[in-house]
């Protein structure tokens, strides 16, 4: 049974309840841990027990020593106000009116309950209380000061979003190089080249200066690197200009046509574009002749003199058709450039033969006034003018190789090393009349030109100035393949056909031009002009297509599945009545001829659209065939009717 009454009244009447009970007990029986013990007396004592767990006897009243160490402590014991209602203190209690109402439970309803009224705020059971002891002892009701109700609130949350952007890829590009001892030591010279070249450059300009000047701050170091990017911007404000000044030689470049080839089948005309001229070479001949194989409008021309006695510098100039009041790059060599040839893959590669013998290596990526590579005179050198060069395939070490022929009669591979040429004579050529007695098939005469085959690249053709063309390989080196009794003077140029495996053309100073076929000794076409012939090539666009030039200033342009007798095109170009015309080269990606002649002037022509016909597919031909197959098949054509049965 559980008894509720008012806190303060309960308390006080358990007090005195407690105190009618006393009774003397005795001291011995009573101690216990932690409790009162109470002794009839005037002066009521109560005894603890010490801290230092001692026990007091009644005997001697006095505190002894307890061995037995109590290990439990209870510092504070409250009694409870709930009874059982068939104890005897239920009726002790109604009888003494401390409470007012008694509610009973049983023990069984309440664990059924499951802890509900727990739930309840310990507010209500206070009001509850209040009620019920209101009536009978008037006491005020008392807030409960620690009265709180929880609350709650849910908030709304907000909803997650994505968001994404697509964007390109960031460019990638793989480098790949080899690192050896000879490029760092390259980069370090270099390195150290320049700054020795700033310091010199800071040293003189300090020098000059005044004693007033010094108060002016001048960075050197700012204008040197600041001179390079103005002079790039103004190479390209220089390029903008004269596009705008030759606009209308530009506009012709690219679109012009002549109207009159569609009533002139059989002819051709040439019309003029550009002319390129150096101030500095204004005395110097126009000696070699390229096209960039990798920058569409880039030339690079040769300038030396063929005279004997008077024997100038030569120099290198890079034209380019985007700008022609100047040249792009200028290269000076110790004696004048007879030939020169652009790398096939490295395109900034340009090998230069000059007439002293000597070979020149130029790296156009590399900003010097000099070139990076020079053969050493003492080394191979050849001890006549070096009439043509050609690059070939790599060697094993992947070390630039190329060939050169002179009037020596050495025809010579150099492999390009860090800082020499290496040199491996491939075939002499000898003059001497007594060994052409002895053994037929020696290589005999002076070297003026040679050229590789398309195909097999161990194949060459080479000219010489007793007008014998010889076949020749790599494989033999004193002994030739098959020999051309071609011309009665020197061979000028020999070039094999860019389509057909077994045709070449050559052309002399003994005013001929002749196409021939590796497989017979007897020529297949030949073109007597009646004047001197300097060079001849064939079109990189068609197999039957060549050009030539004449010491009289004109330039002929061939078409032999057109004519097969006379030229489809000649026209006078010189810029003199008394010029002469010394090369020409076709440009391998537009229907532009370049010439140059003895004055140092390049001028470049547009061919008409008679002089580049195509032939015209088949229905139902494979695309395989309308391209090389289809020129070849062309020219066998036309080489079939003049093939003896």
């Amino acid at each position: 049974m559980c008894v509720s009454s008012q806190i303060a009244h309960w308390n006080y009447a358990k007090d005195k309840e407690n105190q009618k009970h006393l009774s003397i007990i005795p001291i011995e029986n009573d101690i216990e841990e932690g409790h009162a013990v109470t002794k009839e007396s005037p002066r009521e004592k109560t005894c603890f027990k010490p801290p230092d767990q001692q026990l007091l006897t009644s005997e001697e009243q006095a505190f002894k020593v307890n061995t037995k160490v109590d290990q439990l402590a209870v510092h504070f014991i409250l009694e409870g106000d709930l009874i059982f209602k068939d104890s005897s203190a239920v009726p002790q209690q109604r009888s003494t009116g401390m409470v007012a109402n008694i509610q009973e439970y049983e023990v069984g309803d309440a664990e059924e309950q499951d802890g509900q009224e727990m739930e309840n705020d310990e507010s209500t059971d206070v009001k509850k209380w209040g009620f019920e002891c209101a009536g009978a002892h008037n006491v005020p009701r008392i807030a409960n000061q620690f009265n709180y109700n929880e609350r709650a609130s849910q908030t709304f949350n907000n909803p997650q979003r994505e968001q994404t952007s697509q964007t390109e890829p960031p460019p990638k590009a793989n480098f790949s190089d080899t690192v050896n001892q000879w490029k760092i030591y390259d980069v370090y010279r270099e390195e150290s080249l320049k700054q020795k070249h700033t310091e010199d450059e800071t040293t003189t300009t300090t020098s000059k200066l005044s004693h007033d000047d010094y108060k002016k701050p001048v960075s050197m170091g700012f204008q040197s690197n600041d001179m390079r990017n103005i002079g790039k911007a103004a190479k390209i404000m220089e390029r903008v200009v004269n596009m705008n000044i030759y606009d209308e030689i530009a506009q012709d470049y690219k679109y012009f046509e002549d109207a009159s080839a569609e009533f002139h089948d059989m002819e051709g005309t040439l019309l003029p574009l550009w002319h390129f001229h150096y101030e500095k070479a204004k005395k110097l001949a126009v000696t070699a002749l390229c096209w960039s194989p990798h920058y569409e409008d880039l030339i690079a021309a040769g300038y030396g003199s063929f005279d004997i006695i008077q024997q100038p510098k030569g120099l290198l100039v890079l034209y380019s058709l985007k700008n022609q009041s100047y040249p792009e790059e200028t290269f000076s060599t110790e004696s004048g450039v007879l030939c020169m040839d652009f790398h096939p893959t490295f395109s900034h590669m340009v090998v230069l033969g000059c007439y002293d013998g000597s070979l020149v290596a130029i790296s156009l990526r590399d900003e010097k006034e000099q070139p990076t590579r020079r053969c050493v005179a003492n080394k191979g050198r050849h001890t006549g003018p070096v009439w043509q060069v050609k690059w070939q395939k790599d060697d094993m070490d992947n070390n630039l190789n190329f060939f050169s022929i002179s009037s020596d009669g050495r025809i010579v591979s150099w492999t390009i090393l860090k800082n020499e040429f290496v040199p491996v004579e491939v075939m002499q050529l000898t003059s001497d009349p007594s060994s052409m007695l002895h053994n037929p098939q020696v290589l005999h005469g002076r070297g003026t030109s040679f050229d590789f085959h398309r195909e097999m690249d161990h194949i060459f053709l080479v000219g010489t100035e007793e007008g014998t063309i010889h076949k020749c390989s790599k494989m033999y080196s004193r002994r030739y393949l098959e020999s051309f009794a071609a011309h009665n003077m020197a061979v000028e140029a020999v070039r094999w056909n860019h389509f057909h495996p077994n045709v070449f053309i050559s052309c002399s100073a003994d005013y001929t031009i002749k196409i021939w076929d590796q497989t017979s000794r007897i020529p297949l076409f030949v073109f007597n002009l009646w004047v001197p012939i300097a060079d001849v090539a064939w079109a990189p666009y068609s197999s039957t297509v060549f050009a030539a030039v004449t010491s009289d200033g004109k330039v002929l342009v061939f078409d032999l599945a057109v004519n097969k007798y006379e030229a489809m095109c000649q026209q006078s170009v010189a810029t003199h009545k008394t010029s002469k015309l010394t090369h020409l080269a076709f440009s391998p990606s537009s229907p532009v001829l370049t010439v140059g002649d003895d004055r140092g002037y390049v001028l470049t022509l547009k061919l008409s659209p008679n002089l580049r016909h195509k032939p015209k597919a088949l229905k139902g031909q494979s695309a395989i065939l309308r391209g090389p197959k289809m020129e070849m098949e062309k020219l066998e054509k036309v080489l079939d009717l003049v093939k003896q049965p």
